[in-house]
């Protein structure tokens, strides 16, 4: 899924407050019109923008619901969809058609502008949906997609990961990563230690079950310097992490920007323009922008 609100407001992403530990908790926001499916989103919140590369996530489910989002753009920035149940048809502008399933990663990088589709029939859906900014260096990258249908595995006592992107354990997912970083979905089992790199910030997602103190609804950030993450219970989480990203960003409706009018010249191109395709095979127009803001948008750190 991407950001469907009605009248989003500017995504502002300074410095870090030090904290040993700290719980986002997740706001709930519904995507589409009255048979929407809501989902809680706990990056960006109202003091912690981003943690590593990490810039948005929306945790969803379980709930019998429809999933359509029409095709929108996005630019400079990487999607990442990960299922625990359920199934999502994506569609984009490269011409790409293809479905998601638990365990299967599907990633697009959107680089200097992409349009995409998602969509389901009625059934049980469950799941993350993240994005990842791109790098300055990085940022206008042909669009690409990927689809992994199988990642490999670390583990040790009272743990299994499934390594979605990055490293953890000496175990790397062939995802292509922009910027040092880790996504992985743990499985616990009693009590297990994750080796970590201690020069990430971490976040931790409750995605099934109990496991320690992650709260269904909340994402537990931990600040650098950790290398050991000590877990116990039976259930799953999802881990998201990476070096702090150090450029302030413009984030507003589906766009990753650093400018206020490099914002409104995607938004100008997504309305008027050809530069993000079109997307075949959707039954519906186009998701139209919504206005921009009457006060300029600001770039923002990790924190606000």
């Amino acid at each position: 899924m991407s950001n469907l609100e009605r009248e989003p407001r500017e995504i502002r992403c300074g410095a870090d407050a030090g904290a040993d530990r700290e719980v986002l908790t997740g706001r709930a926001v519904p995507l589409g019109g009255p048979r929407a499916m809501a989902v809680s989103r706990t990056l960006p919140g109202a003091h912690r923008r981003m943690i590593g590369a990490w810039c948005f996530v929306d945790a969803y489910g379980p709930e019998r619901a429809e999933m359509r989002v029409p095709p929108h753009p996005h630019t400079g920035l990487q999607t990442v969809s990960w299922l625990v149940e359920g199934e999502v048809l994506h569609r984009d502008s490269l011409g790409t058609r293809q479905d998601v399933r638990p365990g299967q990663l599907n990633l697009m990088t959107a680089g200097r502008g992409i349009s995409h589709s998602e969509e389901s029939p009625e059934t049980v859906l469950h799941g993350v949906q993240l994005w990842v900014a791109l790098p300055g260096a990085d940022r206008h990258v042909a669009p690409g997609f990927e689809h992994h249908p199988s990642l490999p595995v670390a583990g040790g006592p009272g743990f299994e990961a499934t390594v979605v992107m990055g490293a953890l354990g000496g175990v790397s997912s062939p995802a292509t990563a922009y910027s040092p970083l880790v996504a992985a979905d743990i499985a616990v089992d009693g009590e297990g230690e994750v080796p970590l790199d201690p020069g990430f910030e971490h976040g931790l997602l409750l995605l099934d079950g109990a496991v320690g103190q992650v709260e269904r609804g909340t994402l537990v950030y931990l600040p650098p310097g950790r290398s050991v993450l000590r877990l116990s219970g039976r259930g799953r989480v999802l881990l998201i992490g990476g070096e702090p990203f150090g450029e302030e960003i413009v984030m507003w409706w589906n766009f990753v920007g650093r400018s206020h009018d490099e914002i409104a010249a995607f938004r100008k191109e997504w309305m008027e323009g050809t530069g993000f395709g079109s997307v075949e095979g959707f039954d519906g127009e186009p998701l139209p922008a919504p206005i921009l803001p009457a006060i300029r948008l600001k770039p923002r750190g990790r924190v606000r």
